[in-house]
């Protein structure tokens, strides 16, 4: 009788396993007929590494799956040759390629690619549609999903697990965090799910993505929290959990779950080179869907709160220019007349280091907060001015309509006799003729960089610039920018910070000294 080659041993994926935590423990391990080292601290380690992974994920799925719908809407499109929309990302975003892969292969509609689809400019196409996913968050039937899922919907359908199909109406949107609040009407009840805390969330922690990809219906993934805070450049609020969890096109306004099945996320982004989920996807955390969510029900909009600064992230150039020891904060590149931070004595160049008693490290920090705080609530802040930290307290206000600032063209050289060289940056005069050329108002005073030096390096200043101040001191011409830079060599500092007007826009930016 024949003995199988495996017989009287533990099965494979079990010595797998002690194989692994032996390891991890830095003991000996032999297979075959060897002895594991340490076998019951190995027995222990794999214990540890076990006992918080599921077994299953189906009963998690059996409980939740019912509450998550497909949303589909139709509109009225006309054919836009050579600029494909692309839903839900900015121009030059990482994920436009992704659909621009899909259009070019299934067509503008998901069809398969050309024929009866491409036709020209401005001529009628009939209705479009999208397929995404969203979730009934509750049993009133309010649901979930993301704006751009929705955005330009002339009918919008939500379909439930199994099968029924009900019209929605849009309740409310929020372009500036992608998330969109439907309301369905159905004569049976409905299942709703709770929020979880994402604050809690750890990398590395079990998630569970439910959604709709591709149109192909309910599907679940499984995978971790990758990392968190993530910036993909989409909105002014970004602040996405990173998943492993496979989320492809379709998936976007379904939720992730945590293993008690609350939603931590709104699936709504995805990074792929090559059109197909390659482990990074973004989810829109749960405790800022929340809020966005609670204030689209009540008023059908979101009211966020309004300091009434421009501000960047502070760099270790920046950081060693202000005679800060870290990277930390939000430096103040133009205060708004007439607003909260003008009222509170906010001036251009302090660091905001602090907010209503909370370190502000990052610029989403102090942007979130900001957001997040009611109109008319009066808020501390602690900012760094000339190397001392000052206290102020601003009232906030209701965030105005936005205005959009045009940018100047043309930055031809300026003719000017008085004409300097300094660090590698030719400087004159800022003209009547620069102005006109640079679409500057009479308000704006300062130096313009006519050409920088090839051998200067890697400067942070190109042609067309406007020197407005160095450091402290307001410059009006090519003389005083370069006494400024000589009296900070002089002082020992290593960089200077130049406010620089481009195109209409103020900014800090720091210039290195100790060169010619």
């Amino acid at each position: 009788m024949s003995t199988p080659a495996n017989a009287g041993r533990a099965p494979r994926s079990s010595r797998v396993r002690r194989t692994i935590a032996a390891v991890l423990l830095g003991t000996t391990v032999l297979t075959g007929p060897f002895l594991i080292a340490n076998h019951s601290t190995a027995a222990a380690a794999e214990s540890a590494l076990t006992q918080n992974m599921p077994g299953s994920f189906a009963d998690l799925a059996t409980k939740v799956s019912p509450a998550v719908v497909n949303v589909s809407t139709t509109q009225q499109a006309k054919a836009e040759r050579g600029n494909p929309r692309m839903p839900g990302f900015p121009p030059g975003s990482p994920f436009e390629e992704f659909f621009r892969q899909f259009q070019d292969q299934f067509g503008q509609n998901g069809s398969p690619g050309g024929g009866p689809d491409d036709e020209s400019e401005g001529q009628p196409r009939g209705k479009v549609g999208s397929l995404g996913s969203g979730f009934i968050i509750d049993a009133a039937g309010y649901v979930v999903t993301n704006n751009h899922v929705i955005d330009g919907a002339d009918e919008i359908k939500v379909t439930l697990q199994d099968g029924t199909e009900l019209p929605a109406t849009l309740v409310g949107r929020d372009a500036k965090t992608d998330i969109a609040l439907l309301k369905v009407t159905s004569d049976k009840a409905l299942p709703a799910l709770d929020w979880g805390d994402s604050d809690a969330a750890r990398v590395g922690d079990w998630v569970m993505a439910v959604g709709n990809p591709f149109g192909l219906g309910g599907t679940v993934t499984k995978g971790i929290i990758s990392a968190r805070g993530r910036d993909i450049h989409s909105g002014p609020y970004d602040d996405y959990l990173q998943l492993d969890a496979a989320i492809n096109r379709g998936n976007s306004g379904g939720p992730t779950f945590t293993l008690d099945g609350r939603v931590i996320g709104i699936n709504t982004a995805i990074y792929s080179p090559n059109g197909g989920s390659v482990g990074i996807g973004f989810a829109i955390p749960s405790n800022i869907a929340k809020q966005v969510v609670a204030q689209l029900k009540e008023n059908g909009h979101v009211e966020r709160g309004w300091l009434g600064v421009k501000i960047q992230e502070i760099s270790p150039e920046i950081a060693e220019s202000v005679g800060l020891s870290q990277s930390k904060g939000a430096l103040v590149a133009e205060v708004t007349p007439d607003s909260p931070a003008a009222k509170a004595g906010v001036r251009q160049g302090d660091v905001i280091l602090a907010y209503g008693g909370k370190p502000v490290n990052t610029l989403r920090d102090l942007t979130r907060r900001v957001a997040d705080t009611k109109a008319g609530d009066t808020v501390d802040l602690t900012v760094v001015r000339k190397g001392k930290e000052t206290s102020l307290t601003a009232h906030i206000a209701p965030l105005p309509a936005e205005q959009r600032m045009a940018a100047a063209e043309g930055t031809g050289p300026a003719a000017d006799s008085a004409v300097e060289t300094v660090k590698g940056l030719k400087l004159a005069p800022l003209d009547g003729a620069a102005r006109s050329r640079l679409g500057l108002g009479e308000g704006v005073k300062g130096v313009i960089v006519t050409a920088v030096s090839p051998q200067a390096g890697d400067l942070p200043v190109r042609p067309g610039d406007v020197i407005v101040k160095v450091g402290d001191h307001n410059v009006t011409s090519p003389a005083e920018v370069t006494k400024s830079l000589h009296e900070a060599e002089k002082d020992g500092r290593k960089a200077v910070l130049l406010l620089v007007n481009r195109g209409g826009n103020e900014s800090f930016v720091p210039l290195k000294l100790g060169k010619a």
